[in-house]
């Protein structure tokens, strides 16, 4: 019996610009995405469950601790890349419903045709503009708030207000979660101004990221929690510490003094979230 044929990169123009899919050689099924060069997803499509970036691994913590192990969520995605996130949460809370906002239509149909979704997993896909779908979403309709929305390797400056932050919270359930990845350097001028926007709206907030992002060392990602609930930063932090690049919980005092003096800001000051170094991002 013949072998089968080994799996050859993808390349395709999309809305957003070029995108690749690029095989793993040490996982049959592996596949990293990458657009305009800048890593956006990894998705082994035997394993779900493997999230080999750092920050998916945090989102995924947060995930975990929402709600008992095995409950079913439901869950908006504001970004869809290649569905990692949503392929990790069927897999570990089946029946759980999931709403995917995507921008880019290219991208929609390279990944439905190249990294299809299995049947009956309980997610649905929208070709849709990240702000426009939450505002639209039911009140109270979800338990969990992940956005991981990238035009390119920046945030969108709608994203990025203390209104968008007001839509989130119309949108979560009582004790629900908001949860984004973000990325910014010292002075923290954009990551500080986030912050302030999401303690304007919310009661209880927190930051996960490495100690190297945190002391302002490099420019790196961070995710940003918002809750009215409390949030569960002692298994949060016990989760991330253990990871392979291990990161920190901050949160209460400490993520007061990184506010500072920063101030919230409205829809007509929001600017996206600024631009990445030279390689910061990139895959050879």
């Amino acid at each position: 019996m013949d072998e089968a044929a080994e799996p050859i990169p993808v390349t395709r123009t999309v809305d957003c610009g070029t995108a690749k899919l690029l095989p793993d050689v040490d996982r049959p099924r592996a596949w990293l995405l990458t657009v305009d060069g800048a890593p956006q997803s990894y998705v082994d499509l035997d394993a779900p469950t493997h999230l080999e970036f750092e920050y998916v691994r945090r989102l995924a913590h947060v995930l975990d601790q929402a709600a008992p192990e095995g409950r079913p969520l439901d869950v908006l995605h504001l970004g869809g890349g290649a569905l990692t996130l949503p392929r990790y949460l069927a897999a570990t809370r089946p029946r759980s419903r999931q709403d995917v906002v995507e921008a880019d239509r290219g991208l929609l149909a390279l990944v439905a045709e190249q990294l299809p979704l299995p049947g009956g997993c309980g997610i649905t896909v929208h070709a849709e503009d990240a702000r426009t779908a939450l505002e639209a979403a039911p009140a109270a309709s979800a338990d969990v708030i992940v956005a991981d929305v990238f035009g390119g390797s920046r945030v969108p400056a709608q994203l990025t207000s203390v209104e968008y932050a007001r839509a989130a919270a119309r949108v979560l359930r009582t004790g629900g979660c908001y949860a984004a990845n973000l990325a910014d350097s010292a002075p923290f001028g954009f990551l500080r101004s986030q912050l302030a926007n999401f303690a304007t709206v919310f009661a209880h907030l927190a930051l996960i990221a490495e100690p190297s992002v945190l002391r302002g060392r490099r420019f790196g990602n961070a995710v940003l929690l918002a809750s009215h609930a409390e949030l569960p930063v002692a298994a949060l932090a016990r989760r991330t510490a253990a990871d392979a690049f291990p990161a920190r919980v901050e949160h209460g005092t400490a993520l007061r003094r990184l506010i500072g003096d920063a101030v919230p800001v409205r829809d007509d000051d929001a600017v996206a979230s600024p631009v990445p170094p030279e390689g910061a991002f990139s895959v050879g």
